[in-house]
This record gives C-alpha cells, sequence and structure tokens, in this order.
C-alpha cells in the first residue's frame, strides 16, 4: 500500500515537473528568424528596401523551410491548447446536424438537393423527377471524388436542358483553377474531354450539346476569355467567342432566368458592358448590349419582349431599375421604372411571370418588396429585428406565385422560408437547427449600436451577448469587419460563435466605410483617396465599445480577413493600444508592391478599388497606410496570422512577409503566430468540418488569452 501511494506521489510529481519544464521550455523558445537579403524598390524617385522579398519564392526550399519553422513553432507555443481545440471542435460540430440537407428547388422538370450524411465531410447532390417521392439520382458524392486529396473543391455543376448531361469542375488545388467535365446523367459515365484552368462554370446553348465556359490567364489568374465547346469533342477544338483584352475588367458568362439569351458580362470595379445571344444560336454572334462607358455599371435580365436593367447612370449613386425592348437595347431606349432614390440603395431585383421582387437596403437594413406587375398592390415583407438579415435565395422558377427567401439574424438561426405573394401565405421550410439541447434564442440579446466617426460619420455596429451582461469594462468582445469592395457584412447567426458567447465573450460587426451597408456612397467614402476612413472607423468603433463599457483594451479583441486582413493590419500599426489580441485571415497586407506587380493574380482588376500606384498621388497614399511598410518600431497586440500556401487571391508571402518584418520590429514580447495551411488556399481548408479546425485555433487562441481553459 505504501509502495501504491509512493508512485502515486510520484507520478504527480513527474507531471508537475514535466509541466513546469514545459513551461520553461515555451518560455525559452524563440520564434524562427527570416534571413534578411535586402530588396531596393524604386518608383516615382521613393526607394523602399523590401527585406524579405525572397520569400516570394514559393518554388525556393528556403521559402518552404521558413514557412514550416512557423509552423513549428506556432505548434509547440500553443501545444498547451491543443486538447482545448479538440474539444472546441467537438463541441462546434456537435452543434451542426451531420445527416442534413437543403429544401429542394424545382427546375426544368426535377428536384435538386444538397444533402451530407453523417461522418462525411463534403456533400452529395441528387435529383428526384416530378416529386420528392421519386427515387433520388446522385449527380455528384463529392465524398469520393475527394479521396486521395488533401483539398477538394465542387466548382458548380450546370444541367442541359434536356436533362441528360451535366457539366461541372474541379480544384484539387486550392487555387480556383478548375477543370470542367461533363457526365452523362443516363449512363453514369464521365467523359475523357477535360478543359483546364477555366472558373469551374459552364452554360448550355439550347441546343444540349454546345456550352460556352470562361479561361483564365495562367499567370494573372483574370478571368480573360469566354470558349465554346462541344460535349465529347477534344477541347482543343474549343473556339474563341470573346477575348476581354482590357486587364482591368473579368468576364463571366450566364444564362437569362427566361432561358432565351445568354450574356458574357465584362466588369471592372466601376465599369459593366454585356453581350447577348439567343441561346437557341450558339453559333450565332454575340451583339453588344451597351457599350461600356467608365463609371458606368449595370445588369440585365430579360422578361417577355424586353430587358431589365439595373443601373447607375444618370447620377443613380443608388442605382435605379430600367426597362429597355430586346430589340433596341442601347441606353437611349432605357426607361425608368424605379426611380433612384437617394436614401435607398436598390441591391437586386428578381424576375417572375406575375411579379417583380426588389431587394432593397435602407438604413443598412435589408427591404424586400413586391411588385405586381398588373401595377396594383405593391407590399414589402415585413420584418421586426434590428439585426437580421434577408434575402432572396433559389428562385430559378420563373412561372411561380412562391418566393423563397432567407431570414436570420445574430441570435436567430437561419430559416428558408416560401412566401406566397399572391395569398402572402408564409411557411417556413426549414430552420438551421442547432443541436446539443442548450440553444435557446431567448437567452441572447440583439442590438444595434452607432459610434460617432471623427468626421462626425455614424458608424453602425450589430451586437450579440448572452442574457445578464453586465457593462462593466471587463468583458472580451471580439469585433469583426471587412470593409471593402461595397461587401456589406450583415448579421448573421452562427452556431460556432455560441462557443465564445456562451463562454462571456461579445460578438461585433462593425459596419464601417468599404462596405455599402448604408448606400452606395457607404463604399465610396471608403476607397481609393479616402480608404483611410475604413481604419479609423473601425477604431472609433473600438473606443466607443470601451467606453460604453462593453469592454476595456485588455478584454478587446479584432478580426478580419483578406481585404479585413489590411484592415487589422492598419489599426494594429494606428491604435495597437487598443487590443489584446488580433486574428488577421489571409490579410493583405503588402499593398504597394503586389498593386506594382501586374503579374499577380487579380492585382490590374483592383486598381478602381486601391487606386494605381504607378501614378504618384495613388502611390504616396498607399504606402501612407500599407501595413508592412508602416511597421514600426512599437508594442503590438498578440497576433494570430494565417495564411495558406496556395492562396491565389493573397499571395502567401504577403502574410509572412509581415510577420517576418514585425519579428524584428515589435518592441514587445507579447504573442505573434503566423499558422500556413500547406496544403490550401484563400478559403482556407476544404471539406465541411475541416474548417472548424481551424477556427478552433482561432478560438482557443482568444480564450487562451482570456485565460479560459475549456
Amino acid at each position: 500500500m505504501k509502495n501504491k501511494i509512493f508512485l502515486g506521489l510520484y507520478i504527480i510529481f513527474a507531471a508537475s515537473c514535466a509541466k513546469k519544464n514545459d513551461s520553461k521550455m515555451v518560455e525559452n523558445l524563440q520564434p524562427p528568424v527570416a534571413k534578411i537579403i535586402p530588396k531596393i524598390l524604386k518608383k516615382h524617385g521613393d526607394k523602399r528596401t523590401d527585406n524579405y522579398y525572397w520569400l516570394n519564392d514559393r518554388e525556393n526550399p528556403e521559402v518552404i523551410d521558413y514557412l514550416n519553422k512557423e509552423n513549428d513553432y506556432y505548434n509547440q507555443m500553443t501545444a498547451h491548447t491543443k486538447d482545448f481545440q479538440k474539444d472546441l471542435f467537438a463541441e462546434m460540430k456537435g452543434r451542426i446536424k451531420e445527416d442534413d440537407a437543403s429544401v429542394p428547388y424545382f427546375f426544368n422538370e426535377y428536384f435538386y438537393i444538397t444533402r451530407y450524411e453523417t461522418g462525411q465531410d463534403y456533400p452529395i447532390y441528387s435529383r428526384k423527377k416530378g416529386s420528392l417521392s421519386a427515387k433520388e439520382a446522385i449527380l455528384f458524392n463529392c465524398n469520393e471524388w475527394a479521396k486521395g486529396h488533401s483539398f477538394f473543391q465542387l466548382g458548380g455543376f450546370s444541367i442541359s436542358p434536356d436533362n441528360k448531361w451535366a457539366t461541372f469542375g474541379t480544384d484539387i488545388v486550392g487555387r480556383r483553377i478548375y477543370t470542367i467535365q461533363a457526365k452523362n446523367l443516363e449512363t453514369g459515365a464521365i467523359l475523357s474531354d477535360k478543359i483546364e484552368n477555366t472558373t469551374g462554370s459552364s452554360v448550355w446553348a439550347n441546343d444540349n450539346k454546345t456550352i460556352f465556359y470562361t479561361r483564365q490567364d495562367k499567370v494573372t489568374l483574370r478571368s480573360d476569355k469566354v470558349y465554346k465547346h462541344i460535349i465529347g469533342t477534344d477541347s482543343k477544338n474549343d473556339v474563341l467567342v470573346f477575348d476581354e483584352t482590357d486587364d482591368t475588367f473579368n468576364v463571366d458568362i450566364s444564362k437569362s432566368k427566361s432561358r432565351k439569351y445568354l450574356i458574357i458580362e465584362s466588369s471592372s470595379t466601376l465599369t459593366t458592358e454585356s453581350r447577348i445571344l439567343e441561346a437557341d444560336n450558339p453559333n450565332g454572334e454575340f451583339r453588344i448590349f451597351q457599350k461600356r462607358v467608365r463609371g458606368m455599371e449595370y445588369s440585365i435580365s430579360h422578361y417577355n419582349d424586353a430587358f431589365y436593367i439595373r443601373t447607375n447612370i444618370d447620377k443613380a449613386e443608388n442605382f435605379k431599375l430600367m426597362k429597355t425592348p430586346e430589340n433596341a437595347t442601347s441606353k437611349s431606349n432605357w426607361k425608368d421604372l424605379i426611380a433612384h432614390r437617394k436614401d435607398v440603395l436598390l441591391e437586386d431585383f428578381e424576375i417572375f411571370k406575375d411579379y417583380l421582387v426588389v431587394e432593397e437596403r435602407a438604413n443598412g437594413l435589408h427591404k424586400i418588396q413586391i411588385r405586381p406587375w398588373s401595377g396594383k398592390g405593391d407590399y414589402y415583407l415585413p420584418f421586426e429585428s434590428e439585426t437580421y438579415t434577408a434575402f432572396t435565395t433559389s428562385n430559378v422558377d420563373f412561372d411561380t406565385d412562391i418566393l423563397r427567401y432567407s431570414y436570420q439574424s445574430m441570435a436567430t438561426p437561419s430559416s428558408v422560408i416560401d412566401f406566397n405573394m399572391k395569398t402572402k401565405a408564409k411557411e417556413i421550410k426549414k430552420e438551421q437547427e442547432v443541436l446539443g439541447g442548450k440553444f435557446d434564442k431567448k437567452n441572447y440579446t440583439e442590438e444595434r449600436v452607432w459610434a460617432t466617426a471623427g468626421d462626425g460619420t455614424k458608424i453602425p455596429m450589430s451586437v450579440v451577448y448572452r442574457n445578464g451582461l453586465k457593462k462593466n469594462g471587463k468583458n472580451p468582445v471580439l469585433l469583426y469587419a471587412y470593409g471593402s469592395y461595397g461587401a456589406s457584412m450583415d448579421a448573421y447567426f452562427s452556431s460556432t460563435r455560441l462557443s465564445l458567447l456562451d463562454r462571456g465573450f461579445v460578438y461585433v460587426i462593425a459596419h464601417i466605410r468599404g462596405g455599402e451597408e448604408l448606400g452606395r456612397h457607404w463604399y465610396e467614402d471608403g476607397k481609393l483617396l479616402h480608404k483611410k476612413n475604413t481604419f479609423t472607423d473601425f477604431i472609433d468603433c473600438s473606443k466607443f465599445l470601451i467606453a460604453k463599457k462593453y469592454t476595456s483594451s485588455e478584454h478587446l479583441y479584432a478580426e478580419g480577413g483578406s481585404a479585413g486582413g489590411l484592415l487589422m493590419g492598419a489599426v494594429v500599426n494606428m491604435a495597437p493600444e487598443l487590443y489584446n489580441g488580433v486574428i488577421a485571415q489571409v490579410p493583405f497586407v503588402d499593398v504597394v508592391t503586389t498593386m506594382l506587380d501586374d503579374s499577380i493574380p487579380l492585382t490590374t482588376g483592383e486598381y478602381d478599388e486601391w487606386g494605381n500606384p504607378n501614378k504618384k498621388e495613388y502611390y504616396d497614399y498607399m504606402k501612407s497606410y500599407s501595413p508592412y511598410d508602416n511597421v514600426k518600431a512599437q508594442d503590438y497586440p498578440n497576433m494570430y496570422v494565417s495564411t495558406g500556401l496556395h492562396d491565389s487571391q493573397v499571395q502567401y508571402w504577403e502574410p509572412a512577409k509581415w510577420v517576418a518584418k514585425l519579428r524584428v520590429m515589435k518592441t514587445d514580447k507579447k504573442l505573434l503566430f503566423l499558422d500556413t495551411n500547406m496544403d490550401a488556399g484563400h478559403g482556407g481548408a476544404s471539406g465541411r468540418f475541416e474548417a472548424l479546425k481551424e477556427l478552433a485555433k482561432e478560438f482557443s487562441f482568444l480564450l487562451d488569452l482570456e485565460g479560459i481553459k475549456k
């Protein structure tokens, strides 16, 4: 007995020593230091020295070695959180219904369904003919396709008008470069012909044998060409239909909901030009709908003998809806249908046989208007919450009274709703299930609050937290924002977010300028030579949350990805004292160098967003906020930076160089991690649940800083 007691004490003592030794090892662990190879970059008489330019070469073994050393450092420094990460992963996964399915939608004689099976990471796409009780036909089981690949993505599929063929795109690297193939849906056979280097999607002509697709430039990955392909033939014989030679434009092809027209759209950030061709005549010539005019944007939809156009012409900053005969499409023939409104942004529209559905945004909130073609009885769908999101979803059927839309809020799970536009009856087809038996939306409080920016502008924020919160300055707050490209970051529900809320976190979305939440001017005031408004808005929102005692700088955390990662890089340079920790996902931080390199994917198409640094005015302005160029000798917050080796949008070397420079410049001893997914791209890991592991890393980083261990 004494021996057993002694043995037990020895184990406890040994474990205690091991923990102390592990702690000392972590304390003594030194981060990797990238070697310095100065490269002088000159422009407009200005010189910049980039000590880490050499990291741009992913084929260099030393680059891979450095990234692996950073990963090793991150893993060793966070080894004490690995069990917690596993628990968080299991917790988040446990809220998700594994054997789940989408609400079926009906199109051209078939119901289409996306579903998941228990234990499987990828979706299964299927259809049923005529009735939901009919036998299921599997179109694509992505779990089978993903076997043997660390990354897999189905880029989309398109069904021929006679329902006998499907074309589909696959990406097994993560750079969003897809290979298109065709599948015979009657025999299940996949044709041997492959179309490489595409954007993944394709469109059928009405002859059931001709498809149109877009290809990318092999270097810049810009979508610049439209090709025509005959199913069953060698892709080497494909016909070039359209070549977009302006390197600031991207090209796409689609089919009108009426199924009458094929539509090629060339677009830059500020300008649009469309071409149309009857889908019954695939060998015909596309004709220009309306010639491009710089600054003029438009999108088109066909109905009966007319086209309907959402456009910003005639100084319609918030867009308006116009109509033109299908045989007279130049703008001189366009007539107002819904006039421009200064306080209402016209975001989109949907055409049905008997109704026009208009999606709007006023005071930052969504509105859906139903307008019968008869001209009588226009009305809006009623929404009551102040932090909700509502938008139309799969409305591919033209001859129906049913509008399908989605609704959610910060505390309300997403619902798919069928609304009868004639009777006004509403049917909730599905509400997102939150498993585990612990979730009740009544346990959470939602708020909409407004911060005041330095120039007097009111900035809205959507807030959610668990009931009973005391605003005493001691609560951990995670503040998220994006603020670019006119992309609105709306209030949305997240079951994974509950892992933070239920541990005392407040979650806040800052609707800063650069998005489009409050109308087009909101976007214009956060781009080009006004870009710094995006950063100062975020800082002012942070100060508001501190002033109103939601939190304090000791407990405030910031998060953003991609262009939102640029936001993170800018604010930690400008106001690092406000934050205890920052998460920067695939951050765009080396703005000047990237925007000067037109061989980097997507660069030239970004000039209308950030400016062209070949012009000195934009060069100087970019340099004044570019996170990488403005790293300085000061204290920085704790930081977790993530990237993907195969990222095609923000190249891995931007965050890698940024972290390398921060390591030698910052004056504090706080955490700085670079975590590179060596198998993924901009969107992170593929698979339904693999992404939760990345989220568990982020959550454990925050919770560990707060001293929350379980």
